[in-house]
Order: C-alpha cells, then sequence, then structure tokens
C-alpha cells in the first residue's frame, strides 16, 4: 500500500507534467494539501485563479489527469488564491 507521503509525492508529479499547459495561457498550479480521504487541495494562480473556465481547468482537466495515474485519489479540489 503507498503511504500517504509517497501519495503526495506522486501527485506533485503529476500536477508538474500539468503545469506547462496552464503556464502557456499564464496560470499555475500549487499542491495545498491531501486529506486522509485522499482528496487532494490546490490553488490555481495566475490567469486560472480568476479564469470563468477554472472549473472546467480543475475537474476536466486536474481532477481527470490526477485520477487517471492515481486512482486512489477520491477528488481534486480548489482554494482561493491567496491575496
Amino acid at each position: 500500500m503507498t503511504s500517504k507521503a509517497e501519495l503526495e509525492t506522486k501527485v506533485k508529479q503529476v500536477l508538474d507534467q500539468i503545469r506547462p499547459y496552464l503556464q502557456a495561457d499564464g496560470g499555475d498550479v500549487e499542491f495545498v494539501s491531501m486529506s486522509e480521504s485522499n482528496i487532494v487541495t490546490i490553488r490555481l494562480l495566475g490567469m486560472c485563479g480568476n479564469c470563468p473556465h477554472s472549473r472546467m481547468t480543475l475537474k476536466d482537466g486536474i481532477e481527470t489527469a490526477v485520477k487517471q495515474v492515481l486512482p486512489e485519489i477520491q477528488a481534486v479540489e480548489s482554494v482561493e488564491p491567496e491575496i
């Protein structure tokens, strides 16, 4: 069984693979935390933080990619960017 630390590392690796696509549109993604129930929290940054399509980016892009590689992840949710 994968430890929480190993799973977090793998989630960050998937986010690193997605990052260039977000950066190409002026955005970025930051890992915030992962709960005991394998719900990942991220923060969308830059243009992604206030884009009207950010929900679609989150669910159809980031969450799909993470769950495809790591099916044990239950969901990916975002928090508001820090001001």
